[in-house]
């Protein structure tokens, strides 16, 4: 009797270490996302919010919808773009996606 307890106990412990040892390859796809997709986009959005945050007059910038423009004014949520002379625009500040390098060589060229 008392060796079927101690199979039955073996055998239980061995299908906790068996459990663990299927959940391995699972652990491993997580950390390799989190490295390589996650992580990444996470560090890119830090650094649009802040390059979008440190919008001033002045830069020239381009907005969600691709419109290219100049900032006139900034707010805490808007931003005055000037997107031809005379002619200027209000956009939510989140709505930049990219802060234009001064000088830059337009992309068409």
């Amino acid at each position: 009797m008392s060796t079927n307890l101690l199979l039955t106990q073996a055998a239980g412990s061995a299908g906790g270490v068996a459990g663990f040892i299927m959940l391995v390859p699972y652990l491993l796809i997580f950390v390799v996302f989190w490295f390589f997709l996650i992580r990444p986009q996470q560090v890119r959005m830090k650094e649009h919010r802040a390059k979008v945050a440190a919008v001033k007059p002045r830069d020239q910038v381009v907005t969600g919808g691709g419109i290219v423009g100049k900032v006139t004014r900034v707010d805490d949520d808007f931003a005055d773009i000037e997107i031809a002379q005379g002619v200027k625009i209000k956009v939510v500040k989140s709505t930049i996606s990219d802060v234009l390098q001064p000088g830059a060589k337009p992309a068409n060229d």
